[in-house]
């Protein structure tokens, strides 16, 4: 049964992100690039001042917190302001903070009154950081911490989420399907609330892949953007050169059970999740994708599907696009087969964020809530096929992330 057909919604209650353009909820373009240079002489898209004095606090907010990965701390903190971003009853222990801020460290919980809560989390590489720290210490001495292990697995992003969050009895669960897990992540959180297994979820994503030996590897694909930090060195839908730019953050949402018919009676306009969808495509190679991009075809049918309305639903499109000329391409054919020669808008972040990988999606769909409630978006300085303002009205979105491997997700939201 379709989300038209059913009463059944699931809302989007709240959302924090944290990403190259800081801790704040607006999507504005910065006067100069946020880029900057890694001492790997290749741009990245890093966390600003602010938003790295708020980790650190974070990380000194419990002494578990020290010895965590970067890519959990981003997965905590964007956790956090989610939840304070809320204006629920049920959200907080305390009076809740702005959700350009970091809430207080202290007696952190996020209450649910007997509600059955959930966590899920993506990431593509997980603790990228500790695993490469814990490596190099075998090699140079022979052992490792007892902690190597616990502390490198893919399942304490979500765990350590729980664990803040002062949910003891929450199920916590992590994904790891390449560039799509934050989708991986609320499509398993989406089945679990409409099965009723789930009142209330965290779910999103987060990626701290900014080391030495991942950008080496991005480099070695031979997509890396040649133009410098200060050259806005992401240039989605450009064609080539390949501008392919890697960037950390990360997004978390708190979704919940809703009832359609309350929600009219009640006069509240909420975000809504409508659709989720995915799809694979089989190739010889595992960092290639058909020309027409089938198995975004397949993701983006599956989530107008499952969201109950037809291509001309959709006022725009948040691409996956991550600046390389085979997957812009690709996309561009996959959204031609699906919406014909009339697009959507076709909108990005990526050329503020870079590719954040696993949190990419996550952050995607951030930045299409920020379109649907307050019908703007920055300009691209660059040109491109990704649209600038409009006076179109934007009342549904269509989000894509795709990733090595063959996989492709998609999502539809909509007020």
């Amino acid at each position: 049964m379709t989300s038209a057909e059913s009463d059944l919604v699931i809302v989007i209650r709240g959302r924090g992100r944290v990403s190259a353009l800081g801790l704040d909820s607006d999507w504005s373009a910065p006067a100069a690039s946020p880029f900057t240079q890694h001492p790997a002489s290749l741009p990245v898209a890093a966390l600003p001042a602010g938003a790295e004095a708020a980790l650190n606090n974070l990380r000194q907010a419990h002494p578990a917190y020290r010895q965590l990965d970067r890519t959990v701390l981003l997965a905590l903190l964007a956790a956090r302001l989610s939840v304070a971003s809320c204006r629920l009853s049920v959200v907080s222990n305390k009076e809740t903070t702005p959700s350009s801020t970091l809430p207080d460290t202290d007696n952190y919980q996020l209450t649910t009154d007997n509600d059955q809560l959930a966590i899920s989390i993506g990431s593509s590489r997980g603790a990228t950081g500790r695993l490469e720290e814990f490596h190099a210490e075998f090699l140079a001495e022979g052992r490792v911490p007892a902690a190597a292990s616990p502390l490198t697995t893919l399942g304490n992003v979500a765990s350590w989420v729980a664990f803040d969050a002062g949910q003891a009895g929450a199920t916590a669960l992590s994904h790891s399907s390449t560039c799509s897990s934050a989708f991986q992540a609320l499509g398993n959180a989406v089945a679990w609330l409409r099965a009723g297994m789930a009142d209330r979820f965290l779910a999103g994503g987060a990626e701290a892949p900014l080391t030495d030996f991942t950008l080496a590897q991005m480099r070695a694909i031979g997509i890396y953007s040649p133009f410098a930090a200060a050259d806005w060195p992401c240039r989605p839908g450009t064609g080539r050169p390949s501008t392919f730019v890697l960037g950390e953050g990360a997004a978390v949402f708190v979704l919940e059970r809703g009832s359609r018919a309350a929600l009219r009676a009640a006069g509240e306009t909420a975000l809504l999740l409508e659709g989720v969808g995915f799809g694979f495509e089989a190739l010889g190679s595992k960092t290639g994708l058909s020309a027409d991009g089938r198995h975004f075809q397949q993701a983006m049918r599956a989530a107008l599907h499952q969201a109950g309305v037809a291509p001309s639903d959709i006022d725009a499109v948040v691409l996956h696009s991550p600046g390389t000329p085979a997957g812009d391409t690709a996309e561009r054919a996959a959204l031609r087969a699906v919406f014909g020669e009339e697009l959507p808008l076709l909108l990005s972040n990526k050329w503020l964020l870079g590719h954040t990988l696993g949190a990419s999606a996550a952050l995607s769909l951030d930045f299409a809530l920020h379109v649907l409630e307050t019908q703007t978006w920055p300009t691209i300085p660059f040109a491109t096929d990704v649209n600038g303002p409009s006076e179109r009205t934007v009342r549904r979105v269509l989000v894509n992330a795709a990733g090595f491997g063959g996989n492709a997700a998609s999502v539809v939201v909509g007020k």
